[in-house]
């Protein structure tokens, strides 16, 4: 039996749509209003502070608040998006339109540059990028392109939104586009090498459990005393380092828990189901029909995996887990048209 695809339910869409304004309207009402999200990232962290769910009070809850503001209005909005570009019935209806003017609004609030990390925005750009031009070579190769200057010459530059204009160290206004290049602290060779070096120490490798405070993110330290620190700050803190706030790239995470052998086998796996996911996703986007959920995934998945190489992975699971679940929650596979978006 050749398995069905998986598409995107006509009714559960419904649900996404009300679950995208509804979380993005929690978490606008929580920090305090439209103006925090329009000033910088200090202030949204001061914002998520003053509401019991920072530092003072559980990182699960700041996840989950951000995952549930951000997330499902980004997933509406591409399978809104897609849905208009591949159905000339949706294109010829008032209320798709609707929607989609509705969630752009919403986006532009909680997904904006300002008021979100750099990665985060370069997934919303690349996986709104890809899921308006899936298939033209003109717009992967232009995409490649801007994609290594926006990191040389952008990238940095757009850390000043950490920052608001009374606390912009000194160091950051750059006056040339060469400073960033000497000023930078680019960290992922030296992270790996001193985690290596933690290892090596006599602490030891943690055989997946660091992994697993990755994936129960969602577990408050109250509930796990035990639960492990990012991986960063943890090899940070064993290096007595000011700056604690450091990257945990993928070959550190997986060399930590599982040691060489582990690594080489965790980016085989990871190659090999890249590799898959890639065939069918170009086999996908070709054919006509409901809309795909391997053509929503495959983008949000491509523009993540910067934050997902970088680390680290503790940091990163909140969305992801969330984006799963909105995923989860549309998909169908059954083969009634009716329960299809057509």
């Amino acid at each position: 039996n050749i398995p069905l695809p998986a598409t995107v339910a006509r009714r559960r869409l419904a649900v996404l749509v009300a679950l995208a304004f509804a979380g993005s309207g929690m978490f606008v009402l929580k920090l305090g209003g439209l103006g925090v999200f329009f000033a910088s990232r200090m202030e949204i962290t001061q914002s998520i502070d003053d509401s019991g769910l920072g530092d003072g009070g559980s990182q699960a809850g700041t996840a989950m608040l951000r995952g549930f503001g951000t997330v499902p209005a980004l997933l509406a909005l591409m399978v809104v998006t897609r849905w208009l570009i591949t159905s000339p019935t949706a294109r010829r209806r008032p209320l798709p339109w609707l929607t989609l003017a509705g969630l752009a609004g919403v986006n532009l609030i909680v997904n904006n540059p300002i008021s979100n990390p750099r990665y985060w925005f370069l997934t919303v750009l690349l996986a709104l990028l890809f899921t308006v031009f899936p298939q033209s070579p003109t717009m992967y190769r232009a995409a490649l392109t801007l994609g290594v200057a926006a990191a040389v010459l952008i990238f940095p530059f757009a850390d000043r939104f950490r920052y608001d204009s009374a606390n912009t160290p000194a160091a950051r206004h750059n006056s040339s586009v060469l400073d960033p290049l000497v000023q930078k602290d680019y960290d992922q060779m030296a992270m790996f090498a001193n985690t290596i070096t933690y290892v090596d120490a006599g602490n030891g490798h943690t055989y997946g459990r660091q992994l697993a405070g990755s994936v129960l993110f969602f577990v408050p330290r109250s509930v796990w005393t035990s639960k492990p620190q990012d991986t960063g700050v943890m090899v940070s803190e064993w290096m007595a380092a000011a700056n604690t706030n450091r990257s945990s790239p993928l070959w550190t995470e997986l060399w930590l828990d599982f040691g060489p052998v582990g690594m080489l086998a965790g980016f085989g796996l990871i190659g090999w189901v890249a590799a898959r996911v890639d065939r069918r996703y170009a086999q996908k986007v070709v054919r006509a029909g409901p809309v795909s959920i391997l053509t929503l995934a495959v983008p949000l998945v491509a523009g993540y995996s910067f934050i997902l190489l970088r680390g680290p992975l503790l940091q990163a699971s909140g969305r992801i887990a969330i984006g799963v679940m909105c995923l989860a929650l549309i998909t169908t596979l059954r083969p009634e048209r009716w329960r299809q978006l057509r």
